[in-house]
């Protein structure tokens, strides 16, 4: 049984890595961030995955991604086209990962972003398309978000997020959130504070709040909350 298994995963490993073609590479950024009070992002296409962590150093896994690419031909692409750095200006360090003009190629190269940093720092994603992964930062997040799903765990400060579509989840916040969602599914839970939702389409589900849900727009899509502490205004 245990050699039939073995067989069968290494077969799905097998057929994933021949699904894909193309030109990969791996690079490190990293940078001193004492004194640094805000980490700015602006990612492409690609998912974004950033966590708190203890210390006073901003951490960057970049995994770059060319489809269709052989060596050579993939590595003029990154030269010309690809926008990776991590700089210092003053109390504010910016992230850049993308690729310029993406439109030309109708399967566009990615940049996949793996981000540590300092866990009270604040932070303010731009973020064009690719999933949203935040985990245990306790600064404030600010997300301008145009598709891709997006989750939070455990964050601790105020939350803002403008989306243009895909789902969000959040579960454990510390303060606030202000959610604007063109469309997907919402689901919020577990917060230290009030929540405000406004959502085109797509459902809502909100519980264990603390504070009030305010929803001044629930668009079309179901409603559903439970264990909201304050008060409850809706407008559908």
């Amino acid at each position: 049984m245990l050699q039939t298994l073995l067989m069968m995963i290494m077969f799905v490993a097998n057929l994933v890595q021949a699904a894909w073609t193309g030109h990969e590479e791996k690079r490190d950024l990293s940078l001193d961030a004492d004194g640094v009070e805000t980490l700015q992002v602006e990612a492409g296409a690609g998912s974004l995955d950033v966590t708190g962590a203890a210390g006073t150093r901003i951490g960057v896994n970049a995994f770059i991604r060319v489809p269709g690419a052989d060596a050579d031909e993939g590595q003029e692409i990154i030269r010309e086209h690809l926008v990776l750095s991590l700089d210092r200006h003053g109390r504010t360090a910016d992230l850049k990962g993308y690729f310029e003009d993406v439109n030309r190629w109708s399967d566009s190269p990615s940049v996949e972003l793996e981000v540590s940093l300092p866990q009270g720092m604040f932070l303010k994603i731009e973020d064009s398309s690719g999933s949203v992964e935040v985990q245990n930062v306790k600064g404030d997040i600010e997300l301008d978000d145009g598709s891709g799903s997006v989750r939070m765990v455990d964050v601790g400060g105020r939350v803002t997020i403008r989306d243009g579509s895909g789902s969000i989840v959040i579960e454990g916040a510390g303060g606030d959130i202000a959610i604007v969602d063109g469309s997907g599914s919402v689901t919020v839970a577990r917060v230290e504070g009030s929540v405000s939702v406004e959502d085109g389409s797509g459902s809502i589900d909100v519980s264990e709040i603390s504070g009030d849900l305010i929803v001044p727009e629930a668009g079309s899509g179901s409603l559903d909350y439970s264990a909201v502490a304050g008060r409850v205004d809706v407008d559908r």
